[in-house]
């Protein structure tokens, strides 16, 4: 795909077609109608994404790091009652119900992030495909950009969830 006004096909060229444009610097050619500039205009176009995608993978080790958390925890509060008869209580049991519903958020928080992330990265793909691809990738790059934030939005609302079952269950100060 040749983008400009000016550009212009080599008559001299006996090889496959090479393009001239004229650029405020100068002459410069372009071998199969793909300009540097438009290869420097689509490195530009995926750099907002990457930022994305950088705030996704925190997100995501913030994640992994709670649910190290829980099933430290969990394994913690399964030991004692296993070892001891007087830790298995019914209040020991609630905790590890509460434990076994967070890790169940956070898993769900962590799949759908990691999809987001996946999709994040098809994005700067097919931004950075579609400076050489003959065909509009336009629909696709919005699908795929919309898709990326609702699976965003999902995790963040099940990371959301499983603060709150935390901080519901959390006694400070009650012994």
């Amino acid at each position: 795909m040749v983008r400009g006004p000016r550009a212009v096909r080599n008559p001299d060229s006996q090889q496959p077609p090479l393009w001239q444009s004229e650029a405020a610097s100068g002459t410069f050619v372009c071998v199969a109608g793909i300009e540097i500039v438009d290869v420097a205009h689509a490195i530009q176009l995926a750099v907002a994404p990457v930022f994305l995608l950088s705030g996704v993978g925190v997100i995501l080790g913030v994640l992994t790091a709670r649910l190290a958390r829980i099933v430290d925890r969990a394994r913690a509060a399964e030991d004692r009652a296993r070892t001891d008869a007087a830790h298995d209580t019914p209040e020991a049991r609630a905790q590890l119900r509460v434990l076994a519903r967070r890790a169940r958020l956070i898993n769900v928080a962590i799949t759908l992030i990691t999809i987001t992330a996946l999709l994040v990265a098809l994005v700067v793909a097919l931004l950075f495909a579609s400076t050489f691809a003959p065909m509009s990738l336009a629909t696709p790059v919005a699908v795929l950009f919309v898709l990326s934030m609702v699976s965003l939005v999902v995790a963040l609302v099940a990371f959301l969830l499983e603060v709150r079952i935390a901080i519901a269950v959390l006694r400070i100060g009650s012994w």
